[in-house]
């Protein structure tokens, strides 16, 4: 019986690029709706920008442009990259939506007339720079619960809850400001009236994974504890959608952002002339979420909660993965390490990272590490060195003897991979990608010694032994096309390649069954080419140097704050003689220019008497106009080393104080002074 599945992925929010972390949801969402498809079942998938929020009104603020305009560019950049790596969406929609905004009063509607809503005074951290209250996503402190230090404003990784105004310490992220405490009202959701539901949602259903009901169980469920209250309201100013009976509240980003799963599901059923409740209120329709571990609160307590009431279908699975690290650390701006999708794809091919991330990926919450070395190994000993490695070994000759019109003996091969088919999409099923890779990696290393011991190069040679070249090309091509079938899911591409080779697409599962005969076979191209080291390291050095770029790294500031202290501790003791080591030199600034690829700097051209010149980039363009500072005298570092950026050399550094923004200083000279003169 055909199955008819909903697939949703988590909202990437539309204030920052796409990077490797994010991809390993969507790549594992894609692999499976691409399975279900290829096994025959009815499945959409369907995703949107979370487009709401503190952070939008703020950064579109800066940048001089409406929220429309920002999340609209943000949009086609989130969606170019996706496609970049196959993943594909029925339909990619916004949290900003005329449907959004009628699926929230819904909701909302079902909430207040279950008597779910009430309304309290609340005390709520407010930078005072960035005048505006501050969401949870703009407070790091350290965790009321365990300790740890550099935590978000709502939940720490040790699987505490709590609000902005418990943590330790708390700094705005806007402005790196010290929050004030300041009284507005809130509306809550009384999630406490909902236990008895939600208790035996998690305890009797197949929704969550056993790791994660035992979780909610024994933290948020456990006799001794009360549901919080969820807070879902955010006073102004606040770019959203504001609540129709609490004029001057809107609802908080984490209410209407799921929500945009339905009104996404309502825009692609308008377009496509499906029914709606078919969807979202048949209980023959599957739904399953796809989601990183640290919103599990959100999507099994509040989200399940929300459908309830309202009188929607509940998440058939809600299926939950781990982090990314890169060699074993958290990703990192500054070692380039956080690789966005942009920068990967000018590097790399899409595949290698949706198999590599396959062979990680368990039905089990854990985090996936990508290490460089294993990523080079992995696809070149798998997939060139096993997979194409068949095609290839016989392409050249398939073109001219085609394929066989009966199977000839393989030693029983082919048979034992189609046998092998079940238990493989048993795997895809369940999420267990990284069986399926070994499942179908075991039937490459048992198909390649059947090509290599017949040696069809030397076939070729002897005009008598064609017919049996022509049976070795059919058996390792037809080996060669199931791998290919029991891998599109996660090698869109690689399947598109074998579908051109052989002439017949590949559609479905059941192909895999049956060998491919009596027909032509085009000629044969290349497939996959070796990953080589170098190219990742490139990729990884100019995530460097945009981190660089972005951090103002060429720009020496001096700030003896309270707040500078906070954020910048104490660095390694040095010595006298290590200080004495900094050559400053008078320079005049010749040429100032915009740089406009970077937020934070100016190319300056700086001379040092006679014909020195140096090139050096400074983190300085929120405070000075160029044309302000061309013929300046000022201080830089003359004997630093030089340092290759995406934009050019920078040979130098230039000296300057301040807390930083419009307040940066740079240490000028009397015009007395001679450019190259030593300052000390």
């Amino acid at each position: 019986m055909t199955r008819r599945i909903l697939v949703t992925s988590a909202l990437p929010y539309a204030n920052g690029p796409i990077h490797i972390g994010h991809l390993v949801e969507y790549i594992q969402t894609d692999i499976w709706v691409r399975f279900q498809r290829l096994i025959g079942n009815r499945c959409v998938y369907i995703c949107a920008d979370d487009t709401h929020g503190t952070a939008i009104m703020i950064r579109a603020k800066k940048e001089g442009r409406s929220e429309e305009e920002l999340i609209a560019d943000m949009s086609g950049q989130h969606q170019r990259d996706f496609a970049g790596f196959h993943v594909e969406f029925d339909h990619y929609g916004s949290t900003h939506s005329e449907e959004n905004r009628g699926q929230c009063h819904l909701i909302w509607k079902a909430l207040r007339e279950a008597d779910l809503v009430t309304e309290k005074s609340i005390e709520q951290l407010y930078d005072p720079e960035a005048e505006t209250f501050l969401a949870d996503r703009f407070v790091r402190g350290t965790c009321p619960t365990c300790g740890r230090k550099d935590q978000p404003g709502d939940n720490c990784v040790c699987g505490a809850t709590y609000s902005p105004i418990e943590l330790i310490d708390p700094i705005s992220t806007l402005s790196g400001a010290t929050p004030e405490v300041r009284s507005a009202i809130h509306l809550f959701v009384q999630l406490e009236k909902l236990r008895g539901f939600l208790a035996d949602w998690i305890e009797n259903g197949d929704a969550l994974q056993k790791e994660t009901a035992n979780y909610l169980k024994g933290y948020f469920l456990a006799e001794d504890k009360e549901l919080r209250d969820w807070d879902i309201s955010r006073p102004a100013p606040y770019f959203g959608f504001e609540i129709p009976d609490s004029p001057g509240n809107y609802w908080y980003v984490w209410f209407d952002a799921p929500i945009g799963y339905i009104s996404s599901t309502e825009q692609w059923c308008k377009a496509n002339g499906e029914s709606f409740d078919q969807w979202w209120r048949d209980e023959s329709t599957e739904i399953h979420h796809f989601i990183g571990k640290d919103i599990t609160y959100f999507h099994t307590l509040f989200w399940p909660g929300m459908l309830h009431t309202a009188g929607y279908q509940l998440p058939t699975k809600v299926h939950i993965h781990g982090f990314l690290n890169v060699d074993g650390e958290k990703m990192s701006k500054s070692k380039g390490t956080l690789i966005t999708a942009e920068t990967y794809l000018k590097h790399s091919e899409p595949d290698y990272l949706r198999y590599y991330y396959a062979t990680k990926l368990t039905p089990r919450v854990e985090d996936l590490d990508l290490g460089i070395k294993e990523f080079v190994d992995k696809v070149n000993s798998d997939l060139v060195g096993k997979v194409v490695n068949l095609a290839s070994r016989v392409g050249k000759f398939a073109g001219i003897t085609g394929l066989a019109d009966t199977y000839p003996d393989d030693g029983g091969l082919f048979d034992k991979a189609a046998a092998a088919g079940e238990e493989i999409a048993q795997a895809y099923e369940g999420c267990d990608y990284s069986r399926a890779m070994r499942l179908i990696m075991e039937l490459a290393d048992a198909a390649n010694p059947f090509v290599e011991h017949a040696k069809p190069w030397e076939m070729k040679k002897d005009p008598e032994r064609q017919d049996e070249l022509r049976d070795v090309v059919t058996v390792a091509l037809n080996l060669f096309r199931q791998l290919s079938i029991y891998l599109s899911p996660v090698l869109p591409s690689l399947a598109e390649k074998c579908s051109a080779l052989l002439n017949e697409p590949i559609t479905s599962w059941d192909q895999s069954q049956q060998p491919l005969l009596g027909t032509s076979v085009e000629k044969f191209t290349r497939m996959m080419e070796r990953i080589q080291p170098e190219d990742l390291e490139k990729m990884i050095e100019e995530e460097k140097e945009q981190a660089a770029a972005d951090s103002d790294a060429p720009v020496s500031t001096f700030n003896d704050s309270d707040q500078w202290i906070k954020e910048k501790p104490i660095e390694e003791e040095i010595t006298i003689d290590d200080f004495v080591k900094v050559d400053l030199r008078v320079a005049r600034i010749l040429t100032a220019e915009h740089v406009p690829e970077a937020n934070k700097l100016l190319k300056l051209t700086l001379g040092l008497g006679g014909d020195e010149t140096r090139q050096v980039f400074a983190g300085i363009k929120s405070a000075y106009d160029p044309e302000a500072i061309v013929g300046r005298l000022v201080v830089m570092v003359a004997n630093l080393k030089p340092r290759k950026m995406r934009f050019g050399l920078s040979e130098g550094m230039v000296c300057a104080s301040g807390p930083g923004k419009e307040d940066i200083f740079l240490l000028s000279v009397d015009e007395g002074a001679q450019p190259g003169q030593r300052v000390t």
